[in-house]
């Protein structure tokens, strides 16, 4: 007999997160972690210079705090501490200004000038109902609990977010918008591109965009330590490249994209399931730069300087051409560039006195082209003197980063492009997305619904579907 009622695949934060749902529920669970490390895409580490502690993928987590899963349990006591700047995202223009995005709605709004009333108006109704719609948007597809709010948050959400930018009538509000509709990874023409944007802002509101005191590996570890404390056993070095390598368990879940997921368990599935994932879309790659600085970053509008996030980009026109470009595999000259400085917040990221950045841009799927020179241009744009104040760097481009986390195909970081055809539907149409067409085979990754962000969501809602279907076990609220 196994050991094990169950083994997860793959300890990033979903992995996690699944092995952790099933732990308490009284499941004994082996999690298995192909790296030295476990957390996928929750890692630090000093890969400039000795001191100088760097995300080495995720750096800023909204949807950590927003996440219902992550919020239920006691991660506090194995000392994540989250840093929650007051501004969460800054948008710095040629002539030295800037739009921000404040943890405070009504300063944002004023802020904003001429379109405080457009931005009250956009987003006053979707915080009021946030706490009610929240738990439905980062499940699986099914009827809402409160399908009234939820239907007033879809009108805007599966717009454009192009069409959406159309609500705004001043370049800074617009920039503002496009910055957050960025994090879609995708063409700000293509439909449902404004549901991103949207759930950014909301979070940023609600709760705020943190930086996880010590790196965003403290996310993970506490994850571990908690799931350690249930009883759950981790072991690392563990790469499963087929099924037969695996202790019998009744049930294995899958922290993995479609394309992974094939070559382990393919042969299992039917001919239409693997049509399906055959044919499942990955989206823009990134490319990544960490740097290890001298001084903090010197940007012309003080309100960056204050900021956790930087969104560089300029005009709402230039974004959505950078974005635009890279969609059609064309790598733009003035990329738009996603940029964190954590140790403005966090002392311990850097040598007294030193600071690190972190920072990426959109690149066509599997680009192999080094964009350092062009993020770095970007920067020294809105920050004079930037570049003379790097000590260090560290890049990454699609295929290093595939290799760093296999879950990242071609670069890509959302396990699979977030378009309106795989908004639900990821990484298969079926009753339910966790599921496969082999007993006791599931899928946990953010090839899921409801997708990419450190949120533990995929997870969760796939554990609780295979406790319900392979023990008999309800720990959730939705029917699916």
């Amino acid at each position: 007999m196994s050991k094990y009622d169950a083994i997860v695949v793959g300890a990033g934060p979903n992995g996690l997160s699944a092995a952790i749902t099933l732990q308490q529920a009284g499941v004994s669970v082996l999690l298995l972690e192909g790296k030295e490390t476990i957390g996928g895409g929750l890692r630090t580490a000093e890969i400039t210079l000795p001191g100088f502690l760097h995300d080495v993928c995720s750096a800023i987590h909204p949807m950590a705090v927003a996440s219902p899963f992550f919020n239920s349990l006691p991660l506090q006591e194995y000392g994540l501490e989250f840093i929650v700047p007051d501004i969460a995202a800054a948008h710095p223009f040629d002539d030295g200004t800037a739009a921000v995005l404040k943890r405070s709605f009504r300063e944002t709004a004023q802020l904003l000038g001429a379109d405080e009333g457009s931005y009250t108006r956009l987003i006053a109704p979707l915080l009021q109902h946030w706490p009610l719609i929240a738990p439905d948007l980062l499940g699986p597809l099914h009827f809402p609990k409160h399908p009234l709010e939820m239907a007033q948050f879809g009108v805007h959400a599966l717009t454009s977010a192009s069409y959406l930018s159309g609500r705004f009538h001043t370049e800074k509000a617009k920039a503002l918008w496009a910055g957050m509709a960025g994090h879609a990874i995708q063409s700000l023409s293509n439909a449902a591109t404004s549901a991103i944007g949207l759930v950014l802002i909301a979070v940023a509101h609600v709760k705020g965009w943190p930086i996880p005191k010590g790196g965003s590996v403290s996310i993970a570890n506490a994850l571990a330590n908690h799931f350690i404390s249930l009883g759950g056993t981790i072991e690392t070095n563990a790469w499963v490249h087929s099924l037969k390598q695996l202790p019998t368990a009744k049930v294995v879940l899958f922290d993995v994209t479609p394309r992974q997921l094939l070559q382990i368990a393919g042969d299992r599935f039917s001919s239409f399931y693997t049509r399906q994932l055959q044919r499942y879309q990955y989206g823009m790659g990134v490319f990544k730069l960490d740097w290890a600085l001298r001084e903090p970053i010197p940007f012309m509008a003080p309100e960056c300087r204050q900021a956790g996030t930087v969104h560089i980009g300029n005009t709402m026109a230039e974004i959505a051409a950078s974005e635009q470009l890279s969609a059609k595999g064309i790598h733009p000259e003035k990329p738009f560039v996603l940029l964190a400085q954590p140790s403005v917040f966090d002392v311990t990221r850097a040598p007294q006195g030193k600071h690190t950045a972190w920072a990426y841009c959109h690149v066509p799927h599997g680009s192999m082209v080094d964009m350092t020179a062009a993020i770095e241009n970007q920067v020294e744009r809105f920050a004079p003197g930037f570049k003379e104040l790097i000590l260090a760097r560290h890049t990454m481009n699609t295929a290093q980063l595939e290799a760093y986390n296999p879950n990242y195909i071609g670069g890509d970081i959302n396990g699979g492009i977030i378009n309106l055809r795989q908004l639900y539907t990821r990484p298969a149409i079926r009753w339910s997305p966790y599921t496969t067409p082999a007993k006791g085979i599931y899928i946990c990754s953010s090839s899921t619904p409801p997708g990419g962000g450190v949120h533990g969501m995929c997870g969760y809602h796939a554990a609780c579907k295979a406790l319900k279907d392979e023990f008999s076990i309800i720990v959730n609220a939705y029917e699916y």
